[in-house]
């Protein structure tokens, strides 16, 4: 690529002799070098605090180029002293290789004018004027010094990512904005929604809007053109399933590496200089990817394997790109190196298509990664890697429909993911919730709602949602808050912190001494993965020194162990009735009491029967154990990961624990002591109140033990099943519900002084008709002895009750001299008739139909045949006789002759009897 100099109108402080920063070095072959007099010009014209988004594809020499023109904008509106640049970077390799790159152009050893800190390391200085960070670090500092005195301007680089920690951060700093009138904002998007970031920074430092040019409110964006070369695309998809109920198939690894191999062959025979990326979503599967290769190319290839897991050192060589004489090679990474990074020497790009991202399940109170095709952006900032430095070719392992038919966008994880770090630093800042925060997306309300629920369980927060003295010291520890509650409660309960026990911290293999919650916290917290879920052995692998990880690991828990020192001092810790229990140093279960500590609803126990290990939290969620962990029989366990999932692993349950260790019961009782419940249940079943003492700690049931309810006890188990399951829940003898349905029809039809016998009336009268019932029943009595028939007689209304017979009779003396039961409609019916079922013989002679409800309602009439079936329904017995009586008899004489079927039913005698025999 030809070098592109700056333009002659560039403002003229940035490219003054005495900048801090010569853009002309510094931008000899980048793109974005064409945009940065656009980008001084919008910021000078601003004057004092202005605000900018950049969007520029990756590759273009944005991170590179931004933050030396802004430091020299900076310096050049400076009064006096050095100002500093702040520039946030997704991932922390990211970090390290921005600011050794910028150190490299500008000449200078890295540290000095350009500089970085990330978790657990930092090379920067008094004299540092750019300092590249990871959004955490920032969100740290600002809580620490809301007006972030000293730094003249923060740049936000790949906030398209739409990281949960970057996009807090752009509604923190608008804030800071609105109180410092100097502090400039820049924000960097490498894809097309740069529109929706200038709304946010839109505003000047008094709250109002930017007046441009030409009126606009949002902040100005500066495009810049695409930087890449020709690029070729390839379709390679695989003949087996890229997922399953486990996860990402072995089948279609293998056919990524396949299909890598083949083509990496194919593009160094052209090119010998070419280097390949192949992306894939997990440290897993770029191990897997990474080991077939190794056996399918030949020793002149080096494979580097690129994710969190692998050392800093291990990820810095492979971004660098391969130096003169060294082999050629292929990096197999993670999203990793898809917007932020640029890595040197790339031609050949094979895409996985798959992207991991966080989930939440509320339903179970779980967050973890799900593995899901990439968004469309992503795809193609993937493949643009291949064509930065000259023409390439991505193969991507997946067809044309299935590219089409990813989302546009990747989802921002302040959408799916769990809000307690996030609920933390917004109660910390004067914002529970995010109230009054301008941010990309507004924060789903029943996950903050979750989230700082737990914060109130932890005691970080009070009850108007500001934090509290605990959660201040929690917001300062770079862990997640259950886990920093952890290192703060069990470093003082086991050694390495403030009034700790003595002697009970961990001396590792030259690994330094500090405390066993440090050590646990670390692990937890890192990237390592435990295998068959067995924490305590990968802490073990950690402490001994074997395990790759075991130095970053170290000097992770010794950071901790500090921090914990420094931010439990003069902090009232919640006290855990842990040190009467006899937790033996070193021991698996002081690695299970710390993990409880910090999850006490992932305390979990094992569930009896055969087949494959199950055990239930006491969140209510059920796990399974991987197949052969080194757990498998431990009758408690405290959960430090738990994910969902399907197969084998889940037993059915839906879920697996992916990291645990074991527990006593007596430590699990205690971590969890909040979540422990001593009670008495009384339940009313089967027609009887029965109870048991229930100790239950969460949804986990300790003992269950038969005892006598107490009156208060039974009469609410009592009311509770009548509210369940209705007043049916005592039962209506045929008597109380024959009275119901002659009252109900009475209500109906005449109103009040009759009583409404509805389920809602009758349940909310309960005390003026069931009392004496109720209480017989609270007393141990059994339903079969209760007729609701005399309860109900509570409820008429004197005097009009003595007319009940009359209006509403419960039986009806036809012209045969029989009494026949009257069938009344149900309670609720609203149109329901009463019913008389009778044998047509027995109504001879009746010429008018019966009346009740003081003449209102008109009885229905079931006409049977000899045999009871019903020949005719009628509520007008004239009519019937007049008419439809002749087909009645035509059709029915024949079939029973021994009964009257006269030509005459006016004058014939009602009978229920057969024929005289002659």
């Amino acid at each position: 690529m030809t070098s592109a100099p700056l333009p002659q109108d560039a403002p003229q402080d940035a490219l003054a002799p005495s900048a801090p920063f010569s853009l002309q070095a510094i931008g000899t072959g980048l793109v974005f070098a064409e945009s940065l007099a656009e980008l001084a010009g919008v910021l000078q014209k601003q004057g004092e605090g202005g605000a900018a988004v950049v969007q520029a594809p990756p590759g273009t020499g944005k991170t590179t180029l931004v933050p030396p023109l802004v430091a020299n904008l900076a310096q050049a509106a400076a009064k006096n002293g050095k100002p500093r640049i702040v520039v946030t970077q997704p991932r922390r390799v990211a970090a390290r290789s921005a600011a050794r790159r910028l150190a490299s152009l500008d000449g200078t050893k890295l540290g000095d004018r350009v500089g970085f800190t990330v978790r657990g390391e930092r090379q920067a200085g008094p004299g540092t004027l750019i300092e590249f960070v990871t959004p955490g670090i920032l969100l740290r500092r600002l809580l620490a010094d809301p007006g972030l005195e000293g730094t003249a301007a923060v740049i936000l680089d790949e906030v398209h990512e739409r990281g949960l920690e970057t996009d807090l951060l752009l509604g923190l700093l608008a804030e800071v904005r609105q109180l410092r009138g100097d502090l400039m904002l820049v924000a960097m998007s490498a894809t097309l929604d740069a529109p929706r970031f200038a709304a946010l920074l839109g505003a000047d430092p008094g709250g109002e809007r930017i007046e441009e040019a030409d009126g606009g409110g949002p902040a100005p964006v500066v495009d810049c053109p695409s930087a890449l070369h020709p690029l070729e695309t390839a379709w390679a998809p695989a003949p087996v399933a890229r997922l399953d109920s486990r996860g990402v198939t072995r089948s279609f690894l293998d056919h990524v590496a396949d299909t890598a191999a083949a083509s990496y062959a194919a593009a160094h025979a052209t090119d010998p200089g070419t280097d390949a990326l192949v992306f894939l979503p997990g440290a897993w599967e770029v191990s897997h990817v990474a080991g077939r290769l190794r056996t399918r190319v030949g020793p002149g290839v080096e494979i580097l394997e690129l994710h969190g897991q692998v050392s800093p050192a291990a990820q810095d060589r492979a971004v660098s790109g391969r130096q003169p004489g060294e082999p050629a090679r292929i990096i197999v990474s993670t999203g990793l190196a898809e917007s932020s990074l640029t890595v040197p020497g790339v031609r050949l790009v094979v895409d996985a298509g798959l992207s991991r991202e966080p989930r939440r399940d509320a339903g179970r109170g779980m967050t973890g990664l799900v593995t899901v095709s990439c968004s469309r952006a992503s795809a193609e900032q993937r493949a643009g890697r291949a064509a930065r430095q000259g023409p390439g070719k991505v193969v991507r392992c997946y067809d044309q429909k299935t590219l089409g038919a990813a989302p546009a966008h990747q989802t921002s994880e302040i959408a799916v993911s769990d809000l307690t770090g996030a609920a933390l630093i917004l109660a910390c800042w004067g914002s529970p919730g995010g109230r009054g925060l301008a941010l990309p997306d507004a924060p789903p309300q029943a996950a903050m709602d979750d989230a700082v629920e737990v914060l109130r369980e932890l005691g970080a927060v009070a009850e108007d949602g500001h934090a509290t003295d605990l959660g201040k010291a929690l917001a300062r520890i770079p862990a997640d808050p259950r886990l920093g509650r952890a290192l703060l409660v069990g470093s003082a309960l086991l050694g390495g912190g403030p009034g700790g026990r003595a002697g009970s911290g961990t001396k590792g293999s030259g690994t330094g001494d500090y405390g066993t919650a440090a050590e646990v916290v670390a692990a937890v917290a890192g990237d390592q993965r435990a295998t068959g879920a067995d924490l305590p052995r990968l802490v073990s692998a950690l402490r001994s020194g074997k395990d790759p990880a075991s130095k970053r690991w170290a000097e992770e828990a010794r950071r901790l162990d500090t921090l914990a020192r420094q931010a439990g001092s003069g902090v009232g810790l919640p006290s855990v009735d842990v040190p009467v229990l006899d937790v033996p140093p070193g021991t698996a279960e002081q690695i299970g009491l710390v993990v409880a500590l910090a999850f006490p609803d992932r305390v979990a126990r094992r569930v009896p029967g055969d087949g494959p290990e199950r055990y239930l939290l006491t969140s209510g969620t059920r796990a399974g154990l991987p197949a052969g962990s080194p757990l498998a029989g431990h009758e408690w366990l405290a959960v430090a990961e738990v994910a969902r999932a399907d197969g084998r692993d889940a037993a059915g349950t839906g879920a697996v624990i992916r990291s645990a260790a074991p527990l006593t019961a007596d430590t699990a009782e205690a971590a969890a002591a909040h979540l422990l419940l001593d009670s008495v249940e009384a339940t009313f079943s089967q027609g009887r109140v029965t109870a048991r003492r229930e100790r239950r700690l969460g949804a986990i049931s300790l003992s269950s033990t038969p005892v006598r309810a107490s009156a208060g006890a039974a009469r609410a188990a009592v009311a509770r099943a009548l509210e369940k399951q209705g007043v049916g829940a005592i039962g209506w003898s045929t008597a109380a519900d024959g009275l119901r349905r002659r009252l109900a029809l009475l209500h109906r039809e005449l109103g009040a002084p009759w009583p409404d016998m509805s389920e809602e009336s009758l349940l909310s009268r309960l005390d003026d008709w069931l009392g004496p019932e109720l209480e017989a029943l609270a007393g141990g009595a059994a339903t079969s002895g209760i007729d609701l028939a005399d309860p109900l007689r509570r409820l008429l209304p004197w005097p009009d009750a003595a007319r009940l017979g009359e209006l509403a009779p419960e039986f009806l003396e036809v012209p045969s001299g029989s009494r026949v039961r009257i069938d009344y409609p149900a309670a609720g019916d609203d149109g329901g008739r009463p019913v008389v079922a009778v044998k047509l013989q027995e109504c001879f002679g009746w010429d008018r139909t019966p009346r009740l409800a003081g003449g209102r309602v008109a009885v229905q009439f079931h006409l049977l045949s000899p045999a009871r079936r019903p020949l005719a329904v009628t509520d007008d017995l004239a009519s019937f006789w007049s008419g439809p009586y002749a087909q009645v008899r035509a059709e029915m004489r024949g079939r029973y002759p021994r009964h009257p079927w006269p030509e005459d039913p006016w004058s014939a005698t009602a009978t229920a009897r057969t024929n005289t025999r002659k």
